[in-house]
């Protein structure tokens, strides 16, 4: 089994309240899930207006599509319009 793990730091662009980056983090996570069926968490810095952490995993039996659709995941994230990515961690877990 290959697990995919991504961790990921956003910063959101102008949020005036956690509603309002909520609802950024929200649709960016809606979006990863439904085109690539990972399971995505806010994972740290849930207070904090400008910056959303997120744990983006996913599980699979071949490390070169875990790696691909991870990459493809942080190009969606470079691209994104209210937000840009700040740092990123990716690791790729092999197991029996």
């Amino acid at each position: 089994m290959i697990i995919g793990v991504l961790q990921v730091e956003l910063t959101i662009d102008g949020p005036k309240s956690l509603k309002d980056k909520r609802r950024v983090v929200q649709r960016i996570k809606d979006r990863l899930h439904r085109e690539h069926q990972v399971s995505v968490a806010e994972v740290d810095q849930l207070d904090n207006h400008h910056i959303a952490i997120l744990g983006i995993t996913m599980a699979s039996n071949d490390v070169q599509y875990t790696q691909s659709v991870l990459d493809r995941i942080l190009d969606k994230l470079r691209d994104q319009r209210d937000c840009y990515l700040s740092h990123h961690n990716k690791q790729i877990l092999t197991g029996c």
